[in-house]
């Protein structure tokens, strides 16, 4: 199994989230704020809370000179039935990279509702 490593912030915002100087994730809305690290967001919401769910996944191809290239679309969605939800799209050349980095984005992407 892999260890997750620990979190080194990166943004000011992160520092101030890991110091624990901001309380929820509506201050950061509050001041609008922009989520650069997907951290900040597992930092307020567990992951017992935040459930995801995938929307779909396509297949996409572009034509090259030497055939076709095919990716994968992964259109994903979280939230934590108390407000917040986001909505992530990420092409990738493997499903299970797509899919991790839609994930990644959806993160990014929450918003209150």
């Amino acid at each position: 199994a892999q260890e997750e490593k620990e979190w080194i912030p990166c943004t000011k915002l992160g520092r101030l989230v890991k110091d624990k100087k901001i309380d929820s994730l509506e201050q950061i809305f509050l001041f609008s704020m922009p989520i650069k690290e997907y951290q900040i967001v597992d930092a307020f919401i567990s992951e017992e809370d935040l459930k995801d769910e995938m929307l779909c996944v396509q297949q996409v191809q572009k034509s090259t000179s030497a055939g076709q290239r095919t990716r994968f679309k992964a259109f994903q969605m979280v939230g934590d039935h108390n407000g917040h939800i986001g909505i992530g799209v990420r092409v990738g050349k493997e499903l299970a990279v797509a899919i991790k980095a839609s994930l990644i984005s959806a993160k990014l992407n929450i918003v209150p509702i």
